[in-house]
């Protein structure tokens, strides 16, 4: 069981030392809801769209990851809503910072798919190593996390992607998807020095972790929970790397991420679809990978605050509500996102974006992204095929380890190399 201070000396030793981020508010008036989570969903237009649907007003509070979970578990008091991903469940679970959600509550909770709740979006759907979201979705009347259905979840499912690698093709041949394309290549000499991880341990040891056992430097038993010995043996392995000068460095938000390889700063690097989308609406032939070893998954997960008020309870849920109402779906997929009720979000998407976001399709016409800019070109198609296609194709889930904090002593000794 990890304790409040277990989760406090944690979260200070994986936070960024950037100042608290900058917080979007809307002065005087009532009644007010708090979103705190990451830039990735906590963004303007969506925020001024739900205020407009809602007639409330609403305050974001985006940050990097690291700092945001840390704020959430030491001081539930500061939010009514929290969303980041399923990674974060456990800590702020066993923090005590979240409580349960009625299910009943939510309007489109027929209409959400099995993703979540089964754990397989098809039969040929791999379950994936880690945390699962299913897993962790329902509260058990002893007050633990487990896929037994009950009327009460810990998070409401919305946002989820499968992650991977981003490269410049100007500088790496474009691979096949599932074929050629490798979690190895970050590990490649070829690119020594152009390579960069985000800086999150609990998603970055992922990644190395599938680099590593890609160019068969390390078998894991259960990649999802690995021991200390293979937590201290993959670690070996970076550090050799990293003597080397093999990686430029890591990035904790998505603009970073962007910034890195439109300077040319690097040509690959672990990556989130909303940066490969601004790299490519930029004109950078940035390709997402659909590696062969299979994804990072992901579970956007929207927590409410232990300490929430009545009048903002009943805020969060309408605000939940608004999010698998259609409309943010189809925002969000426009960024590379899927939503857990896409059929509601279908009415507000044409049919080239559906055809060419969801079924893989090629783009019928020039596609546009959440910005305005060009994110796919008429006949191109989306790397790695179909959401049911990169959802069969889960090799692990973001998660928290049983060996978590020695991950963070690992992960931080190597930021100092």
């Amino acid at each position: 069981m990890t304790s409040r201070r277990q989760v406090l000396k944690a979260g200070l030793a994986a936070a960024s030392a950037l100042s608290f981020p900058y917080i979007a508010k809307a002065y005087n008036r009532q009644p007010t809801l708090r979103v705190l989570g990451t830039h990735v969903t906590l963004q303007e237009t969506i925020r001024i769209e739900a205020e407009r649907a809602l007639g409330i007003n609403i305050e974001f509070y985006p940050g990097g990851s690291a700092e945001v979970l840390l704020q959430a578990a030491t001081n539930p008091g500061s939010f009514d809503l929290y969303e980041q991903w399923s990674n974060s469940l456990r800590v702020l679970w066993d923090a005590n910072s979240i409580q349960g959600i009625d299910k009943r509550k939510i309007s489109q909770w027929d209409n959400i798919n099995n993703l979540t709740k089964t754990g397989k979006i098809s039969d040929r759907a791999a379950f994936g190593h880690g945390d699962a979201p299913y897993k962790l979705l329902y509260v058990q009347p002893d007050n633990t996390l487990s896929n037994n259905e009950t009327e009460s979840i810990s998070f409401l499912p919305y946002v989820h992607n499968t992650d991977s690698f981003g490269y410049n093709t100007r500088y790496i041949p474009e691979g096949i998807a599932y074929e050629t394309e490798s979690w190895g290549w970050l590990f490649d000499e070829k690119y020594r020095g152009k390579v960069a991880l985000v800086n999150e341990p609990t998603i970055g040891i992922f990644d190395l972790a599938l680099a590593a056992q890609a160019r068969n430097l390390i078998k894991f038993n259960d990649i999802g929970n690995m021991s200390r010995l293979e937590i201290d043996e993959l670690f070996n392995i970076v550090e050799r790397l990293q003597t080397r000068r093999h990686f430029r460095g890591v990035w904790n938000s998505v603009p970073r991420s962007v910034e890195l390889m439109a300077n040319n700063e690097v040509v690959i690097q672990s990556m989130f679809s909303p940066g490969v989308s601004a790299l490519r609406g930029q004109g950078i032939p940035c390709r997402y990978a659909a590696p062969k070893e299979g994804y990072r998954g992901w579970h956007g997960v929207m927590c409410l605050s232990r300490a929430v008020t009545s009048e903002r309870e009943e805020l969060a849920y309408r605000f939940m509500n608004w999010w698998l109402s259609g409309w943010p779906g189809a925002f969000i997929a426009r960024q590379g996102y899927y939503i857990a009720n896409p059929e509601v979000s279908k009415t507000y998407m044409t049919q080239a974006e559906w055809d060419f976001w969801y079924d893989g399709k090629e783009a019928a016409e020039p596609l546009l992204g959440t910005d305005q800019s060009i994110v796919a070109q008429e006949g191109e198609i989306r790397s790695g095929g179909s959401y049911i296609k990169r959802f069969e194709n889960i090799a692990v889930w973001n998660t928290v380890m049983s060996n978590y904090e020695y991950t963070l002593s690992k992960w931080n000794d190597f930021l100092l190399t």
